[in-house]
C-alpha cells in the first residue's frame, strides 16, 4: 500500500508507522486469500510477529485492519479545507484534493491498478461494509466541521453532498474496473466524472467563497 514519509517525523513516530503498515498489509493478503470473516486477529498478529495487544494498540477494530485509510481520509478531507492557501474556496481545494489522489494511484482516489483484489473482499463481509459506511460518516463530520471554520452558511449540507457526489463517482468507476474495462479507459472517465461532479457542487452555490 502506498505510504510517504512525513516531514520532521521523529524516528519514534517513524517506527510506529512502520508497524502499523507492516501489520495492515500482512492482514490485507490474509484477508484476500482467505476472506475477512475465516481469519482472527490473533492470526494477523502471529503472521506479523506481534502480540494481539499490539494489534489492538494500532487498530481498536478488526475491520480497520483493512479499511486502514479512514483515519487518513478523514485528515485530508478535513485538512484540505483547514490548509487551503489564502482566498481558495473550500470547494477547489478539495477538488484539488480528488485529482491530487487520482493522479498519485492512492487509494483514496477511488481507482487504480491492482485494486481489484480489495473491493471484493469488502463487498463479501457484512462487517466490512457496515464499517466503510462509518467512515464515510466519519469523513462527512470531520469535513463539516471544517467547512463551518471556513464560514460555510450550511457546512453539514454541503459537506454531505460533497461525500456522496466523492462516493458516487467512485463506486461506478470501481464498478467498471472490476467488471473488466480496460484501465485507461475507467481512468479517464473517472477523471472526467470527478470532475463534473465538483462542477455540479459549486453550481449549487456553496464552498466557493473564501
Amino acid at each position: 500500500m502506498i505510504d510517504e514519509s512525513r516531514p520532521g517525523e521523529s524516528l519514534r513516530e517513524r517506527k510506529k508507522r512502520e508497524t502499523r503498515q507492516r501489520i495492515s498489509n500482512v492482514a490485507t493478503v490474509m484477508f484476500r486469500e482467505h476472506g475477512f470473516d475465516q481469519v482472527t486477529v490473533a492470526e494477523v498478529a502471529r503472521a506479523a510477529g506481534v502480540s494481539a495487544m499490539t494489534v489492538f494498540n494500532y487498530f481498536p477494530r478488526k475491520e480497520d485492519l483493512f479499511l486502514d485509510r479512514i483515519p487518513e481520509a478523514v485528515q485530508a478531507f478535513s485538512g484540505a479545507v483547514r490548509d487551503r492557501t489564502p482566498g481558495e474556496p473550500p470547494l477547489a481545494a478539495l477538488r484539488r484534493l480528488a485529482f491530487r489522489f487520482i493522479g498519485a494511484g492512492h487509494p483514496l482516489g477511488g481507482v487504480g491498478e491492482g485494486f481489484e483484489g480489495f473491493w471484493p473482499v469488502v463487498a463479501a463481509s457484512p462487517a466490512l461494509l457496515a464499517r466503510a459506511r462509518e467512515g464515510a460518516e466519519e469523513v462527512e463530520r470531520a469535513l463539516a466541521g471544517a467547512l463551518a471554520e471556513a464560514g460555510e452558511a450550511d457546512p453539514e449540507l454541503l459537506a454531505a453532498v460533497t461525500v456522496a457526489a466523492y462516493r458516487a463517482v467512485c463506486v461506478a468507476s470501481v464498478r467498471r474496473q472490476l467488471a473488466g474495462d480496460p484501465f485507461a479507459e475507467v481512468l479517464e472517465n473517472h477523471r472526467e466524472r470527478m470532475g463534473a461532479a465538483f462542477d455540479a457542487l459549486e453550481r449549487m452555490g456553496h464552498g466557493t467563497g473564501a
